[in-house]
């Protein structure tokens, strides 16, 4: 490695000097099926341990996955509702009577009759704006932007930007044939002496 190439300390709880408001998600996650890659940023507007408090329904029984790439950002107030939401809903009523026990109990599902979305699945290099609601399941894809306010109920393609709700596409960032250049560079995947050399080159307009 070039002795006179530096970068910021991918686990540094804190990476900005006197400000604690934005941290490196990695380093403050205690949940072990939440998977953050490095360099992903969360940035709150109190304290960044709402970031766990805002992951909801997320039970150890279930055993789904909220799984986050590398380099994203991460804005104030964006909810994660995971399995745990959700309800058997064929029936006559969707009341879950079976977690109130006593005699309720002989209404619990059996096996496979929860609705189950799998993980939830965020890319690399993805931008979740404030106030961002993603449902249970849904992946989107790297280089997505999503915005602020928005509830994200499906899978959303690599480089959209997407909005609403329910969200939907609003464009693509790029044409298809740079976008599948894009995806084939893998800049987040070159290793922290590269990514520093290229920096400029990562951030001008394309």
């Amino acid at each position: 490695m070039n002795e006179n190439t530096h970068f910021p300390d991918k686990d540094e709880k804190f990476p900005l000097e006197n400000y604690n408001r934005l941290c490196f998600l990695k380093n403050i996650i205690s949940n072990p099926n939440i998977i953050v890659g490095d360099y992903t940023y969360y940035d709150d507007f109190e304290n960044v341990d709402n970031f766990e408090k805002n992951v909801k329904y997320h039970f150890d029984f279930i055993g789904d996955k909220l799984i986050i790439g590398k380099f994203c950002m991460i804005a104030s107030d964006v909810k994660f509702i995971m399995n745990g939401a959700n309800h058997k809903m064929d029936g006559i009523t969707a009341y879950p009577f079976y977690i109130f026990g006593k005699d309720w109990t002989k209404a619990t599902p059996k096996d496979g009759e929860l609705p189950f979305k799998g993980n939830t699945i965020i890319g690399n290099d993805v931008w979740i704006g404030n106030h961002v609601t993603i449902m249970p399941g849904v992946k989107i894809g790297n280089g997505a932007i999503i915005a602020s306010n928005s509830t994200v109920t499906k899978d959303v393609e690599d480089y959209s930007i997407i909005g609403g709700n329910p969200a939907k596409e609003i464009r693509k960032r790029f044409s298809q044939e740079k976008i599948k250049e894009l995806l084939e560079m893998e800049w987040w995947n070159w290793d922290l002496e590269k990514i520093t050399e290229n920096v400029n080159f990562l951030t001008k307009k394309i």
